[in-house]
């Protein structure tokens, strides 16, 4: 050991001596450079030049004739010319008074061109080099564009790619630059390992990250992708998730992804140190400022004592604290958590400190690395704009308004030195991802008027033309139905935070007791109340034609003789012409049959209201919203509330008053298990203004509010003319209450990247009340309650969520329709 220590010292003493010794050398050379004598040029002659002409050479190297230069200069000389890009190899000599510029030129890029490259495509490869055509050509360039295109292949998950460089020269110096490409398997993520974690397992905290581990269906998600810069974004992930559940003291040791180059495929680890958990202690407001009462501001506290401690808790009150303050007239305020932890009791005490901040302003707002959004749509996040108050609260705010956008993969705000002490810069810098989406989805549904099979095409765009607006087109097509929709919206209308926009659909069903087609549309405009609270206000308008080619076959053997009866050569028959079904407007032109209306179902109520159609509804509507969800996509806590009324009767045929409201209640159950439970419950109300409510006005309810029961299989129907109740048609209810209560949780064994979750819930309601109590066969009027309780599956498909339920029903009447098994897109929220 100690002979090795020796070794080393020794070549330790010699690679100094070594370096010393280069040093003197080079010191020697620039002495003798500095001591050369100046020599005056007479004259600069070039040579080598074909393209560049020799006065633009000369005005490159900034020796004039006259003037003295000596080796400095011509090596500043060299440099220059080197640095247009213009040549390969330059050389200067002295010869007396004249300086001889000899300049090899580089050739010139006539054309790029990729070859063997499938997963990206040349306009995208294009951008990734920086070797254009009409170009001088660089090798050092292009060598840095074959890091380029490996990066680029890198960031869609094929790390292995091999990229080659070549040149094929053509007439006058140019030549055509080829880049090679071999792109090789895709690299996948093998597993994600969590190490340090107590609280939470790791399938819970896979479900925080965006990174996944490589599935079944990842060629589609596409997001078992390894990139550095997603890695980061976990990491800040991970920190978000902890300190919002009391974890105040948690830190990401490191965060390793290593490549397997024999599977090809990564293996990340996150190391944590989670820390104890926290609860606030007192929280209080103190101001420094004359005319600002801390006490008086406590309302503004998101923040209460005996909380689990939430970083974005402690965020959403400075926001609060400092646009009140600055309300009242104190621009500069400037608002100061200071936590105080009690290590022995594991609270932090908060005291949010008001003092007035130093007099900054925003000289300007630079917005780089956007190519597509519209600088205006990235700027009116900010609360803030040029020449007002600087306030870092406000500026944090934007940046999280820009990051929940879905715009961009990563948002940094910085600020740097205004041209004044008191001015500030504010650097915002994106890096945006791609907003479009093109999606086709498929199923089975049961239960109603579109059981079959399903299936819709749709294409989404959330920064159409980069100006933030967003807008969807699809259509579905099942068994017996159509649907097309157009929907867009302007986030920013006349440009105040205000949500315009329009929809479009038109709807068919053929597969029903009768047809119905809607078509129709809706101009909407919402505005935001509070951060949790918005308004919206809506014109909605549709045109609905109920029963077409619907009615009695008259090619049907009605008298048993077994021939049509319509048939020319039947004696009880008048000639009729070929074939011909029962109509509103010609229920029988033979005067064969007694019955003066058609049969399009077994209700008469129905059928008189199909005969009346087509139908227009002209109505205006509003509706509250209240949304404190922690996701809208896949919520573990928070409240969603909404209601509204809409009133019809501004033209058209309807004339009616509907109220709705609805109410979702999510708390984690579990951490650990990530078991989440939901409290539901809804009610509604229709009523006549004016004259006679429409039967096709009514609510129409079944499993939507209660599983178990089919799609219009509860409430008030009328029994068949017969008296067969198994056939009763539905006539909807003019009131109808649900509650439901449910848990999810993962599957376990199954992998979480599948997307499976259990469910196991219980739904009880009510459809009551028609104007058509007490005609014949009318049943279920009355309040009646049912009930069922069962289990689902959920899955979170690259198609949409999909859901499968088994419900019992518990408590039902002899006329309801029940379906125990259902499947289907889930949207119970």
């Amino acid at each position: 050991m100690a002979a090795g220590s020796k070794l080393l010292r020794a070549v330790s003493a010699v690679a100094l001596s070594s370096t010393m010794l280069g040093a003197v050398a080079i010191g020697t050379q620039l002495v003798g450079l500095g001591e050369a004598s100046a020599a005056v040029v007479s004259g600069i002659s070039v040579k080598g030049n074909q393209r560049v002409e020799d006065q633009t050479i000369r005005d490159f190297m900034s020796i004039k004739p006259g003037e003295n230069v000596n080796d400095a200069g011509i090596d500043a000389a060299v440099r220059r010319l080197y640095s247009t890009g213009l040549f390969s190899n330059v050389r200067i000599s002295q010869n007396g008074g004249t300086l001889l510029v000899e300049v090899d030129e580089n050739q010139i890029v006539n054309q790029v061109l990729f070859q063997g490259n499938n997963k990206i495509k040349d306009a995208q490869l294009e951008a990734a080099v920086q070797t254009q055509p009409r170009g001088a050509y660089s090798e050092a360039t292009a060598q840095a564009d074959v890091d380029g295109i490996k990066e680029a292949y890198s960031r869609i998950g094929r790390s292995d790619a091999v990229v080659s460089v070549r040149t094929q020269p053509i007439e006058g110096n140019r030549v055509n630059v080829i880049f090679d490409i071999q792109e090789g398997e895709r690299t996948k993520i093998g597993q994600i390992t969590f190490v340090g974690n107590n609280a939470f397992g790791d399938t819970r905290l896979k479900q925080v990250i965006q990174l996944r581990e490589s599935g079944i269906l990842s060629f589609i998600s596409r997001n078992d992708v390894y990139d550095e810069d997603r890695l980061r974004a976990d990491e800040e992930a991970l920190r978000r998730f902890y300190y919002n559940r009391g974890y105040a003291d948690f830190r990401i040791v490191s965060s390793v992804a290593e490549l397997d180059e024999a599977q090809n495929k990564y293996f990340i680890t996150f190391t944590v140190d989670e820390g104890e958990r926290y609860a606030f202690g007192n929280v209080n407001v103190e101001s420094t400022i004359p005319g600002i009462d801390g006490e008086a501001l406590r309302g503004e506290l998101k923040t209460q004592a005996g909380d689990v401690y939430s970083a974005k808790s402690v965020e959403d009150t400075l926001v609060n604290l400092t646009n009140r303050v600055a309300a009242s007239g104190y621009a500069f305020a400037q608002v100061t958590p200071r936590g105080n932890r009690d290590f022995t009791n594991h609270t932090i005490s908060v005291d949010y400190v008001i003092d007035q901040g130093p007099r900054a302003y925003i000289e300007r707002i630079d917005i780089r690395g956007n190519t597509k959004t519209r600088d205006y749509v990235i700027r009116r996040e900010f609360d803030v704009a040029e020449g007002d108050a600087f306030n870092q609260v406000l500026i944090q705010r934007a940046k999280q308004r820009l990051e929940d956008l879905g715009f961009f993969n990563r948002v940094a705000v910085s600020t740097a030195p205004g041209n004044e002490p008191d001015r500030v810069i504010v650097i915002v810098d994106v890096d945006e991802k791609s907003t479009g989406e093109f999606s086709v989805g498929g199923g089975y549904t049961t239960g109603g008027d579109s059981s079959g099979p399903v299936a819709e095409v749709g294409v989404t765009e959330r920064n159409f033309l980069g100006r933030g607006q967003f807008v969807k087109v699809s259509a579905g097509f099942g068994s017996g139905t159509r649907n097309y929709n157009l929907s867009f919206t302007e986030p920013y209308f006349l440009g105040r935070r205000l949500a315009a926009g329009f929809d479009v659909y038109r709807t068919e069903n053929t597969s029903g007791d009768y047809d119905v087609t809607r078509t129709g549309g809706d101009v909407r405009l919402a505005a935001p109340i509070t951060e949790q609270l918005t308004a919206q206000v809506a014109y909605n308008f549709k045109q609905e034609v109920f029963g077409d080619d619907k009615g009695i076959d008259l090619e049907a053997d009605l008298d048993g003789d077994g021939r049509a009866d319509d048939d020319v050569n039947d004696p009880s028959r008048l000639p009729l012409v070929l074939p011909y079904k029962s109509t509103c407007d010609n229920p029988d032109p033979s005067g064969l049959y007694p019955r003066p209306a058609p049969r399009y179902t077994k209700s008469d109520i129905i059928n008189e209201a199909i005969c009346d159609s087509p139908y227009t509804t002209s109505s205006v509507s509003y509706s509250l919203t209240y949304n404190t969800l922690d996701s809208n996509k896949d919520p573990r806590d928070g409240i969603l509330i909404q209601g509204g009324q809409e009133f019809a009767g501004i033209g058209g045929d309807a004339n009616f008053i509907k109220s709705t409201a609805k109410a979702n209640y999510f708390k984690l159950l579990s951490e650990e298990y990530d078991v989440v439970g939901q409290l539901s419950a809804g009610a509604g109300n229709v009523s006549a203004l004016g004259g006679d409510l429409r039967v096709f006005d009514n609510f129409f309810k079944g499993q939507d509010i209660v599983r178990g029961f089919k799609s219009k299989g509860i409430g008030p129907r009328q029994n068949s003319v017969d008296g067969d109740a198994d056939e009763a048609v539905s006539i909807g209810g003019t009131n109808y209450v649900n509650a439901s209560a449910e848990a999810t949780f993962p599957l376990p064994v199954v992998s979480r990247d599948f997307g499976f979750r259990g469910a196991v819930f219980a739904d009880a309601g009510s459809v009551w009340g028609s104007e058509f109590d007490g005609e014949p066969g009318v049943v279920g009027t009355d309040f009646s309650l049912r009930a069922s309780a069962g289990v689902g599956l959920i899955w979170a498909s690259p198609f949409g969520p999909l859901r499968v339920n088994y419900a019992y029903p518990i408590a039902k009447e002899d006329f309801d329709q029940t379906q125990e098994f259902s499947f289907g897109f889930s949207t119970r929220f």
